[in-house]
């Protein structure tokens, strides 16, 4: 980590309102826009203008119409054209309805494989504390990754800055799409950031959507607008039922229902899954032509994005036929991954606040992970079985936290196994050569040895035997997974 990392000043205002409903919100906000857009021939060329003016990045309609036909090089359409891969960054902020209105309770990132037809959306935990570099001479501030945004939007609150972060239009977004690269080691190829406010009126506009719940919901600690709590909660019957946009955003925020099922993680996830594809459905149907304005009205002033016209479009043709199944989802959170990376809440050295302390300042295992979300489908194709056995010297639970680090990629796993402490990291293969691409695909990922066990080649004792791949995890990634390897 940079040597000017330094402590950051007090911490801006904490959001009162909940994340989900932003990261909903971000998710719908594209398909919304981009049916917009597309439909909206038929208004008034002034009026689709002054929309584009004010949220897409299009300045040029000649260049734009150039860059549909032949996309230049490294662009969104050429990328998609060719099979590279897209990142879009997605952020949830609350907007004026909230008492610190740009810090971006909810961030994930979007990324596409052409050339697998595939998507996978990860989230990244908002109290993460990471370096922000936005000043002179690169020195960083240790801040909450939410409040990246916040920084690049606000000059008078946070000084100083360099030029491209103090008069550029789209500061905020950059600001937050270096931050997140920092850790992931993505490259971003544009932003979308979305509030409340524009999440509620574009589902209004749409005329409200359908949604069908398998319990009831009755969520008596939701929070008002006012930093407190609905006056008797908030309820919704078992059952399909039309929402409307107030509705919709109470069913994408709810943390605390009564119901088990609907106070999950997965419960809330399903939820925003099911808002998502009601809303895409509504915005593809055949009458979208008379909400195009209110569309416009909702995205106008709530909404932030460099991504341009010929971007949007792209977007639009590449993913119109996407199934569900395309779609795979990373939860980067307190309560998913965050241990997979070993991160711990607390304090940070000097840093005495509520934060998510990163034990490897290089975020290796992190960046590695985002470089291998897409895992060649040939590989798993093979669906070979693979157990991980963790034989660190000192980390007991990294063997469980790899093993669930590893599923959302697709790969078969069963119960990992702990065995006595190694130095080195091996996969050994009991399948006879069945299963090679999985068995290359992991000695690469965890810098291990595959080897074939023989009487002269034994195993460790307790490791387990199959038909499948072991992989065991030695010192050698214990220490790198915690960033002290050279």
């Amino acid at each position: 980590m940079d040597s000017s990392f330094q402590n950051p000043r007090p911490r801006a205002r904490r959001s009162q309102q909940r994340p989900a409903a932003v990261l909903t919100g971000a998710r719908v906000l594209g398909v919304a826009l981009i049916v917009a857009l597309v439909a909206g021939g038929a208004l008034a060329t002034l009026r689709v203008a002054d929309f584009l003016r004010t949220t897409a990045n299009v300045r040029n309609p000649f260049g734009t119409a150039r860059q549909v036909l032949e996309p230049d090089p490294g662009t969104i359409p050429w990328k998609l054209r060719h099979g590279e891969r897209v990142n879009i960054l997605l952020l949830g902020y609350g907007g004026v309805e909230n008492d610190a209105p740009w810090l971006t309770d909810t961030m994930m990132v979007l990324s596409l494989d052409p050339s697998s037809r595939r998507v996978v959306e990860a989230s990244i935990p908002r109290d993460l504390l990471v370096p922000v570099d936005a000043w002179p001479r690169h020195q960083t501030l240790a801040q909450k990754i939410n409040v990246a945004y916040e920084i690049g939007i606000d000059d008078a609150g946070w000084p100083g800055k360099r030029p491209e972060f103090t008069a550029a239009r789209n500061r905020g977004g950059r600001l937050s799409e270096q931050t997140v690269s920092a850790i992931t080691g993505l490259q971003f190829d544009g932003y979308v950031a979305v509030d409340f406010k524009a999440f509620r009126d574009v589902v209004n506009a749409l005329g409200g959507v359908d949604i069908c719940l398998d319990t009831a919901l009755d969520d008596r600690q939701y929070p008002d607008y006012k930093e407190g709590y609905v006056k008797g909660g908030i309820h919704f019957a078992k059952g399909c039922q039309a929402v409307n946009g107030e509705q919709a955003l109470e069913l994408a925020r709810s943390r605390h229902a009564v119901q088990p099922e609907q106070a999950s993680d997965f419960g809330r996830a399903r939820r925003q899954q099911q808002l998502l594809n009601s809303i895409r459905k509504r915005a593809a149907s055949g009458h979208v032509l008379t909400q195009v304005p209110g569309l416009m009205n909702a995205l106008q002033k709530n909404f932030d994005s460099d991504l341009g016209l010929a971007d949007l479009q792209a977007l639009h043709e590449w993913s119109a036929k996407l199934p569900d199944s395309a779609i795979a989802r990373v939860g980067v959170t307190s309560s998913d991954l965050v241990d997979e990376f070993y991160m711990r809440r607390g304090s940070c050295g000097d840093i005495h606040a509520d934060v998510l302390c990163a034990q490897d300042p290089s975020f290796g295992v992190m960046k590695a992970y985002f470089a291998n979300l897409f895992v060649d489908p040939r590989v798993l194709g093979e669906a070979a079985p693979v157990v991980v056995v963790n034989g660190s010297r000192n980390l007991e639970e990294m063997g469980d936290r790899v093993a669930r680090s590893l599923q959302p990629l697709g790969f078969k796993l069963a119960e990992p196994v702990r065995v006595r402490p190694q130095e080195h990291s091996y996969v050994y293969d009991y399948s006879g050569g069945r299963y090679p691409l999985t068995a290359a695909w992991m000695a690469g990922y965890f810098h291990a040895t595959v080897v074939t066990p023989t009487p002269a080649t034994p195993v460790p004792a307790g490791t387990p035997a199959g038909e499948g791949l072991v992989v065991q995890l030695g010192r050698d990634y214990s220490v790198r997974w915690i960033g002290q390897a050279g």
